[in-house]
């Protein structure tokens, strides 16, 4: 069997910046195995499979490891490729989620902007060995499915150098670093889940369904300029709008092509 797949490289204008992501359209789904397979064939953060389902499509998400509830930067990418390759004339996009809901992807400008679940975090005691394994001093910890680890300040957390074997053996699914920004950004991330195979995730979409609220919050607006420090690194514009946050960002084709399975 031959099947289509792109990579786009996603919140970024630029290839070899942000972050990869694989796209897989299908006419009907493979098994899970193969889907997980494929994922880890390709090695990228995630490997996004959609099928259409009426007039918009319903789609899935796969780490090399294992399938995700929720993911950002894929769906971004998923949107760049029915925009620009299969409905070049559709301006907004649905997506239904197994877990997730549905998720829209609408075209402004030259933005790509989601409509995602905001996610906010409550109060939660440090794990056990999670200060020791990303470093630096962090001041406050919350949880929702990632533990949102506040610092204080972007050169902290461009700095970290996290123990990642230590990580993996905390208990969490994912950690989010986080600071105040500066030069006109609001807040800066690093995101980390090598419990589900992301060792250092380069630009992550769904972590700012849980940095949205709390920033808005903590600096009392509604829209923000967010940087993600990882190598690669990775602009988004979000905005917190009751229990949603949209996320804005730019995406460039890097590959296209078919695979064989």
């Amino acid at each position: 069997m031959r099947l289509p797949i792109y990579q786009v490289d996603a919140f970024t204008d630029r290839v070899f910046a942000g972050n990869p992501a694989a796209v897989c359209p299908l006419e009907a789904w493979l098994a899970d195995a193969t889907m997980q397979a494929i994922a880890a064939e390709n090695n990228l953060a995630e490997t996004a499979f959609f099928v259409r389902e009426g007039s918009n499509y319903a789609l899935r998400w796969f780490t090399p490891t294992v399938e995700v509830d929720l993911c950002g930067h894929a769906t971004l990418a998923s949107g760049h490729v029915v925009f620009s390759f299969l409905e070049p004339a559709r301006q907004t996009v649905s997506f239904r989620t197994l877990k997730a809901g549905t998720l829209r992807v609408s075209r402004q400008a030259d933005l790509l902007v989601m409509d995602f679940p905001a996610r906010p975090a409550s109060p939660v005691a440090m794990p056990a060995g999670l200060a020791a394994a990303l470093g630096g001093s962090p001041r406050e910890v919350l949880g929702a499915r990632d533990l949102l680890v506040i610092y204080g300040s972007a050169a902290e957390v461009a700095a970290l150098k996290p123990d990642l074997t230590a990580l993996e053996k905390v208990d969490c699914w994912a950690a989010i670093a986080t600071a105040p920004g500066e030069d006109g950004v609001d807040f800066v991330s690093r995101f980390f889940a090598p419990r589900q195979g992301v060792p250092e995730d380069p630009v992550t979409g769904s972590s700012h369904c849980t940095l949205v609220p709390y920033w808005a919050k903590r600096l009392g607006k509604a829209r923000l300029e967010a940087r993600q420090l990882s190598r690669r690194g990775g602009a988004l514009t979000c905005a917190l709008e009751g229990e949603r946050v949209t996320i804005a960002g730019r995406a460039v084709l890097y590959l296209e092509g078919q695979i064989s399975v």
